[in-house]
């Protein structure tokens, strides 16, 4: 990946370098990815019993003592001594987290405050950090159009590093009319995911989701299956509700289009792509548990982070 310097005077708000991400680190205590959840948090209740958290490893068997919870009595164990036994876990101290990161060109759009790829670049900082506090392994798939890196989930300040610096760079190559001859996919990312994801990881996606179909939902519903699947759908408010008489030139590099949505058909056909991908992310939470927190590039990110934490008014 080609990268920039991280030291270029850019405006925040359409381009994050290294440094700016590095400054989630003083807000991440505010949120939690364990299973115990504030009350006022977007985990808490009908999704509290989908995050599993850190796994248990088996660490002896003893004598039953009063207080002891009765589940873990080992009931076989008991036959065979005629003395109550139970078995004693202990948490694992950490697990593997991946992080899916969007930074394709359909992310490099805002019209209110960041353009999505921004506040896609900040949620997963602000998530990382969190994780790494939490003693949990980093690691992520930082994607764009004509660029994809993977890193293994890794303990230690290093990889945390490794993996801000690589959203940095991916963050950097978004330019205005960049050319792409056969850009990745998001499908491309899951499948990637659904290879290298094991039982008991957490896995965190912040997207606008551009090109979900049938087969991304099979792939969430695979990974779901065994691992804590977290789901931030990025969008902008213009994405649906475009301006009446408004005039659009889009173009992918390759391809222009013209939109004038003072056509009742085009500001149809717009409204319904923009309904139809967004509702089939949001149904993911009904049908398979999967919490979706929406994230809006209209507003700053961080308190959108904190608020679907239960942390409003923190950090």
């Amino acid at each position: 990946m080609a990268k920039r310097s991280h030291n270029q005077t850019a405006d925040p708000r359409i381009r994050v370098d290294l440094v700016h991400l590095r400054q989630f680190e003083r807000h991440a205590r505010a949120i939690s990815f364990l299973p115990k959840q504030p009350a006022r948090s977007a985990l808490n209740g009908r999704h509290a019993s989908r995050l599993r958290g850190r796994g248990l490893n088996f660490e002896e068997l003893r004598n039953y003592q009063h207080g002891d919870d009765i589940r873990t009595i080992d009931w076989k164990v008991t036959a065979r001594t005629g003395e109550p036994y139970v078995r004693v876990y202990t948490e694992e101290r950490d697990r593997p987290a991946l992080l899916l990161v969007d930074q394709r060109m359909s992310m490099f759009f805002g019209t209110v405050h960041n353009m999505k790829s921004v506040t896609a670049a900040e949620a997963a900082a602000l998530a990382a950090w969190r994780l790494r506090m939490q003693g949990d392994r980093v690691g992520g798939i930082v994607f764009g159009d004509t660029h994809v890196a993977e890193l293994p989930p890794r303990s230690g300040g290093l990889a945390l590093n490794r993996f801000l610096s690589v959203l940095a760079d991916a963050n950097a190559l978004l330019e205005p009319g960049l050319e792409v001859a056969k850009p990745h996919s998001l499908n491309q990312q899951l499948e990637t995911t659904v290879r290298i994801a094991k039982t008991g990881m957490m896995i965190l996606i912040f997207s606008d989701f551009h090109g979900v179909d049938d087969a991304s939902e099979k792939m969430i519903r695979r990974l779901a299956l065994h691992n804590d699947v977290l789901v931030f759908p990025i969008t902008d408010p213009t994405g649906r509700d475009l301006p009446d008489h408004f005039r659009l030139v889009a173009s992918d590099g390759r391809l222009q289009v013209d939109l004038d949505t003072a056509q009742d058909e085009v500001r149809m056909r717009l409204e319904d792509l923009f309904d139809r991908r967004i509702g089939r992310v949001l149904d993911w939470s009904r049908k398979y548990g999967v919490p979706v927190l929406p994230l809006t590039s209209a507003e700053e990110t961080l308190p959108q982070m904190l608020s679907l934490f239960g942390a409003r008014g923190r950090g």
